[in-house]
């Protein structure tokens, strides 16, 4: 009967045919879909339907129902399908977005629990028991759904979600058989897709079928390939199924897995497929060894499709695998009833690898040292990135069982001269091969001349050491492409480790012993000891500046080279002015010019040190003018000069205080002398000034003390010419006085006149002329 019934709608459905699926969800119940159309077998009884959900439409439709795709390029003939949206949605072409929702259409917890996912909605479910006389049972189906959007980022974040859950059925632990094949991750559009440009990279691509355009026979932008759900059972014992597919989220992008029909098979465990592509295959000479043992069964096994037997044979569970291949088995169970089981197996090549010399210097010819196994690796793997030299090992057979490796194969001492090591290395299949290194030593001797180098700054015997010497003095008694190297310590040296740079600077005072290694296209030559001697330097005066007084010249100045506690007449003396080199060869050197002098001090060992003394000129001052503003409250003295130097000034006392300021203020009348010094030491120029001024009395009373009124600032010298008419307060003429005359004693006809102020005119040479008055006091 349930033959009967798909046979009729498939003749239906043909003479309906289009390149676009079918689907109905009106002509199989739930228990037909389920019992007729996912298993029917005889092998797999009490098929029973416990729970059915799906979207409520309020008509005709359903969320799951039945799909043919004959004549289609759909890879099922016809099954089962499940969706998050109406059933009509389901058949192509892919022209439209399937965005389905139902009132009050759940999510499901068992789902989001072994998913460990939240916020399902519009769960379509289907849940049924049956009982299989094998050890497993398998079906194939594929996933679907519009949330495959080729380019669009949204791939990488959004996916529905649907599992295959089952559990024996007495218990309540599910187990989620909707896998990517040999892993444990679901099977959702996250987790099996290509490479997303600017979103994300591929994930289980080889279980990705495409991306759908319009003329497809389904309604979804991207399906799988067609994968199989596998459960591991025990034999006659019922079991609870729970098929669901759901939104996640949101009702929006519906998502759709397709079932065979009567794929729910009784199948045979054979192991893993064995990929090149998943890094799992065989590897080549291995062989594997297929079991599909059942309890009381026989089997015919094929290869490739081809029967390795007509018959069953009772006692051949087992078949062992040489090279690649699809391995099936049928097995011929009780009841009539036929489990079937397959495998991909593929083989690996394993990885090229070379034998190899290793030699490492032997400082007491007893053919042993030290070795870094792994310096050879680079020709083992013959500079192949992709293979990975696992370990070394004294012995081949625990090369090949990969056991007790040499633990200390960075620092390894052979135990005998030549002694043979074993490398183990792996391709990204995990397929290895065995390269033998063989260990030699060498025992090249090189003589090495000390390398010496002055001491720098302070005498301390810490100096920079350039290293590139050595190589340079050795270059004769190694090959032309030998690698040089440096270590502080012989042990370094062999093992590599804490390499000197180029430009050493030595850590014991004077004299250092350092090593170094000699290599010959990656193998070692020699190793010798340089020794590392540090030479005294003179060691000289700090820089200094001196001044030459251009007004003493031809007079000279010594310099001096300035060494320390040794005698000047050890050393070789070159003097350099500006830049060029001078005749003289002594300690000191006399000189009557401005410049740079650079005196190098060359000690009999050839080392040497160097100063500078910077001589600048100077002289003394020149008075190129002196301003006066006199007859004043605030008189004042301004001294304008030149010269080379740099000057200070001082009126009246050479031997008092100087100032930097060129202009005196608040000067008295009279007479002044100023005087200008170089700062630098040259000398003081000197210049007798005068400043005018006129009294505010005087006092003619017989005493000693202002007995005559007479200008300050005047005498034969100054002021010279000067006119002075004295009045008194009538403007009568008392007197006239010039810069001869001794001053007016306060008499008119040689009488004394009274006690009263008294008025002047002063008039220059120059035309200037001075008015004020005075007092004269009795």
């Amino acid at each position: 009967m349930k033959n009967f019934l798909l046979l009729c709608f498939v003749c239906l459905s043909m003479s309906l045919y289009a390149q676009n699926i079918q689907v109905d969800s009106q002509t199989f119940s739930a228990q037909q879909l389920i019992e007729d159309i996912l298993i029917d077998s005889d092998c797999i009884s009490n098929v029973q339907v416990t729970n059915v959900v799906g979207g409520d439409f309020g008509g005709a439709d359903q969320s799951y129902g039945f799909f043919d795709a004959t004549g289609t390029t759909f890879p099922f003939q016809s099954g089962l399908v499940m969706s998050t949206g109406r059933l009509q949605n389901v058949p192509g072409p892919n022209a439209s977005l399937s965005d389905d929702d139902a009132p009050n259409w759940t999510g499901d917890n068992d789902l989001e629990v072994i998913l460990n996912e939240s916020n399902t909605i519009n769960a379509t479910i289907l849940e049924f028991d049956f009982t299989a006389v094998a050890s497993q049972v398998s079906f194939r189906y594929l996933f679907a759904s519009e949330e495959y959007q080729e380019g669009n980022p949204n791939t990488c974040q959004f996916s529905d979600l649907f599992g295959f859950l089952i559990r024996p059925a007495n218990q309540t632990q599910y187990t989620n058989i909707a896998l990517v094949p040999d892993t444990q991750t679901p099977v959702k559009v996250t987790t099996v897709h290509p490479g997303i440009p600017g979103g994300c990279e591929a994930q289980n691509e080889f279980y990705f079928e495409s991306f759908n355009g319009t003329n497809v026979p389904i309604n979804f932008n991207g399906q799988t390939k067609v994968l199989t759900a596998t459960a591991n059972i025990v034999p006659n014992q019922p079991y609870h199924v729970k098929l669901v597919i759901a939104d996640e989220q949101n009702f929006r992008f519906d998502s759709a897995v397709f079932l065979e029909a009567g794929s729910l098979q009784l199948s045979t465990d054979l192991g893993p497929n064995r990929l090149l592509s998943t890094y799992n295959a065989v590897c080549e000479g291995d062989t594997v060894t297929l079991n599909a043992f059942q309890q009381g069964a026989s089997y015919i096994w094929s290869v490739d499709g081809v029967p390795q037997s007509q018959v069953p044979c009772l006692n051949c569970s087992e078949f062992e695998v040489s090279q690649p291949g699809t391995y099936s088995v049928e097995v011929f169970l009780d009841n009539n009833c036929m489990s079937f089981g397959d495998v991909i197996i593929e083989y690996a090549e394993r990885p090229d690898v070379v034998n190899a010399t290793m030699t490492e210097c032997d400082t007491n010819s007893d053919g042993l040292s030290f070795f870094n196994l792994f310096d050879a690796e680079s020709v083992i793997v013959d500079n192949d990135t992709s293979l990975n030299l696992v370990n070394f090992f004294l012995t081949e057979d625990d090369a090949i069982n990969n056991s007790d490796p040499i633990s200390n194969a960075d620092n390894f001492q052979n135990t005998i001269p030549s002694q043979i090591v074993y490398a183990r290395v792996i391709n990204q299949s995990n397929c290895s091969s065995i390269a033998e290194l063989q260990l030699e030593t060498s025992n090249n001797n090189i003589v090495v001349p000390d390398l010496n180098a002055c001491d720098e700054n302070e005498i301390d015997g810490i100096t920079t050491f350039d290293l590139r010497e050595i190589e340079a003095s050795i270059q004769f008694q190694i090959p032309g492409n030998a690698e040089v190297a440096y270590y502080g310590t012989e042990e370094d040296a062999f093992s590599e480790q804490n390499e000197l740079s180029l430009d050493y600077q030595n850590t014991i005072p004077f004299s250092e012993i350092i090593y170094i290694k000699v290599e010959n296209s990656g193998q070692c030559f020699a190793i010798a000891q340089v020794q590392l001697n540090v030479l005294y330097t003179p060691q000289l005066l700090p820089d200094e500046s001196v001044v030459y007084c251009l007004n003493t010249f031809p007079d000279t100045i010594e310099l001096i080279g300035g060494v320390l506690n040794d005698s000047p007449s050890n050393y070789y003396y070159e003097w350099l002015f500006n830049g060029s080199s001078t005749a003289v060869n002594t300690s000191f050197n006399n000189v009557s010019e401005a410049g740079v002098y650079t005196v190098i001090v060359t000690d009999p060992n050839g080392c040497s040190s160097q100063r500078t003394i910077e001589v600048t000129a100077s002289n003394i001052a020149t008075i190129d003018d002196v301003t006066i503003e006199e007859v004043s409250t605030n008189n004042t003295i301004t001294v304008a000069v030149s010269g080379e130097g740099f000057y200070e000034y001082a009126l009246d006392d050479p031997d008092g205080f100087y100032q930097e300021e060129n202009t005196f203020t608040n000067v008295s009348a009279g007479f002044h002398t100023v005087y200008v010094r170089d700062r630098n030491g040259c000398g003081i120029t000197e210049k007798l000034v005068s400043v005018l001024g006129f009294p505010k009395f005087f006092t003619p009373n017989g005493d000693i003390y202002n007995p005559l009124w007479k200008p300050k600032g005047v005498n034969e010298a100054f002021n010279v010419g000067i006119s002075i008419d004295i009045f008194d307060r009538y403007g009568k003429l008392i007197s006239r006085i010039n810069h001869l005359s001794p001053g007016w004693d306060g008499t008119l006809n040689g009488r004394p006149l009274p006690g009263s102020d008294y008025w002047f005119v002063a008039t220059l040479l120059d035309g200037r002329t001075y008015t004020g008055h005075f007092a004269l006091k009795r």
